[in-house]
């Protein structure tokens, strides 16, 4: 018996190592960049893809956006702030389509075209939701970006404290 006690030994040791790899290979693999020859926006399925900026799993599609590069490369967010964040330094931002999952009508449409609401409670807490249809309060494409790049979000104290003193004032 002693004879055959360290073939036991490594034959227990290999198959827990190849239990190991085959449960991490069964594990769901998340979706960061995809090749998207059309340059259409692609419809995404809730806990498949994940935010190229944070990493998170984009669990809904209320504020999710895709950056789709000229040559097809897509990338996805959920809070509209993560693309703007992401897109600051990229060299190809000014060659890129944007699109953004409208509130109102639950559509895909090109983010600078859509209005943007500046108090909503967002998956990481810039506060940008984008809607289809304008209405009072609203703002556009270009406000709400350069307001991620001052810092002028709901993260902000500062920002969140004016943005509900405004609208008290808009009650009244």
């Amino acid at each position: 018996m002693k004879k055959f006690t360290p073939f036991i030994v490594v034959g227990a040791i290999l198959l827990i190592v190849v239990a190991l790899f085959l449960s991490l290979a069964q594990k769901k693999q998340m979706i960061v960049t995809l090749e998207n020859p059309n340059k259409l926006p692609i419809n995404l399925e809730k806990d498949k893809y994940q935010d190229a900026f944070c990493g998170m799993v984009i669990k809904d599609l209320d504020y999710a956006a895709q950056v789709i590069r000229d040559d097809g490369k897509s990338w996805f967010f959920h809070d509209h702030g993560d693309f703007v964040e992401w897109l600051k330094d990229k060299p190809f931002a000014d060659r890129v389509m944007i699109y953004v999952h409208t509130r109102d009508t639950n559509r895909w449409i090109d983010a600078t075209k859509a209005y943007y609401t500046d108090n909503e409670k967002t998956p990481m807490g810039y506060g940008f939701g984008a809607y289809e249809h304008k209405k009072p309060g609203m703002i556009d494409y270009e406000t709400m970006r350069l307001r991620v790049l001052r810092g002028e979000t709901m993260n902000n104290p500062r920002f969140a404290k004016f943005i509900k003193e405004k609208e008290q004032k808009e009650e009244k």
